[in-house]
């Protein structure tokens, strides 16, 4: 590298692949389990299998308002018979009579004897008769017993994160308590004597501390039990005693800024004094001194304190370990391709996760625009955008050019 060159070498920088990977295999899902009500379950982590006792329907229904008949009984368009019997939902009913009808509706049981259901647009009531305009076809309109879920079936299966319909689901069977994993508790804490909470008036050469809100935030979208230990004074023996304390009452240590190599960058060495890093540096932009390691048996990350490398570094590899000490099934995010509509004529020898926005275009098709500033201390980049666009190392992309996009509506979830 030259003198006037200011892009760092990649020598020595883990590749994102590898740090995904290296983070992912010391993330030990949780074992600690809870009970809760239906009521109380949404976006928690299923632990147990959700198993139904009963089939579902539990009996041959209807699958609309019509009559119940037997085919055999109409030999002819027109055909007219009596209505023996009217069937709503929630009543048992009698056999069908031979040569009858049984006006029935939407879910109630289907009597025996009959095989199929006529729609009423199909038929005309005439008293206590009705005439059947068509011949239909055996079974036709009837929704068999089990025909949904048969009893003894695992419906949900463990590392579901519960959304309504799983609720739903396992009411549909009489399930009222589910079993779940505890929320994972993650201690947040920021580094920086610069720091000042919003609210306050700004004394000169403060910033406002919008990391700690930013952090919690994310980990709350998460279903995580946030731990915010505020702000750190900067010296080695302040970081020291406070991530002691965050790793004694959390699974999860996170730390923003002083991760990097300044003289007031303490979080690294604090780390290093209290347990061990086991990852420092990636071959990523923006985001490079993201650092992962352990205090006594505790995990820790330590994300940049740029404010756009915070966010970033979250994303990328504390969202998917996260999701792992959940005990969630999927925890890497899903990128789906798109059409560049920017040019990128300097490239970094690193893997750059850029601020973009997806837009559908009249066409249909999806096309991606990039926020025109690379600093990671823009933080105003992370509202304009709905995603991050992967440029791949030392690559160039001309409009046109297919690329790969992470929505946020997939990263903050």
């Amino acid at each position: 590298m030259s003198a006037c060159d200011c892009t760092p070498e990649v020598a020595g920088l883990k590749p994102y692949e590898e740090a995904v990977d290296l983070l992912l295999s010391h993330a030990k899902p949780m074992q600690d389990r809870e009970t809760l009500r239906l009521h109380d379950a949404l976006g928690r982590v299923l632990a147990a299998p959700v198993k139904s006792a009963i089939n579902v329907p539990g009996w041959d229904n209807s699958a609309m308002d019509g009559y119940a008949v037997r085919v055999a009984d109409i030999a002819a368009e027109g055909t007219k018979l009596k209505i023996s019997q009217r069937i709503p939902a929630g009543i048992a009913p009698q056999p069908l009579a031979p040569g009858t009808a049984a006006r029935i509706f939407t879910g109630a049981p289907v009597p025996e004897g009959a095989d199929a259901v006529v729609m009423q647009e199909l038929t005309c009531q005439q008293d206590d008769e009705v005439i059947i305009n068509t011949i239909p076809q055996p079974g036709a309109h009837i929704r068999r017993a089990g025909e949904d879920i048969r009893a003894g079936a695992k419906i949900i299966q463990p590392g579901e994160r519960l959304l309504p319909q799983h609720l739903g689901l396992a009411a549909s069977v009489g399930v009222g308590d589910l079993q779940v994993w505890r929320r994972p508790r993650v201690a947040i804490l920021a580094s920086g004597d610069e720091l000042q909470m919003p609210g306050e008036p700004l004394e000169p050469g403060m910033i406002y501390n919008s990391n700690i809100f930013t952090i919690a935030g994310m980990l709350r979208s998460l279903g995580c039990k946030v731990i915010d230990l505020g702000q750190v004074e900067d010296t080695l023996e302040a970081t020291k005693q406070a991530l002691r304390d965050a790793a004694a009452q959390s699974d999860l240590v996170i730390a923003s800024g002083g991760v990097s190599v300044g003289e007031e960058d303490h979080v690294k060495p604090a780390v290093e004094a209290l347990g061990e890093l086991n990852m420092w540096k990636v071959a990523i932009r923006p985001g490079k001194p993201v650092a992962f390691g352990h205090i006594g048996d505790t995990p820790f990350i330590g994300t940049p304190g740029n404010p756009v490398s915070l966010f970033v570094t979250f994303l990328l590899f504390a969202r998917p370990f996260i999701r792992k000490l959940a005990g969630l099934k999927e925890v890497l995010p899903a990128s789906r391709q798109a059409t560049a509509g920017f040019e990128w004529n300097k490239p970094d020898k690193r893997r750059e996760f850029h601020r973009a926005r997806l837009e559908k275009q009249a066409d249909g098709s999806d096309i991606v625009h990039v926020h025109p500033s690379r600093s990671s201390a823009v933080l105003s980049s992370t509202t304009w955008a709905n995603g991050l666009v992967i440029l791949p190392e030392n690559q160039t992309i001309q409009p046109g050019d297919k690329v790969q996009f992470l929505p946020f509506c997939e990263l903050l979830s």
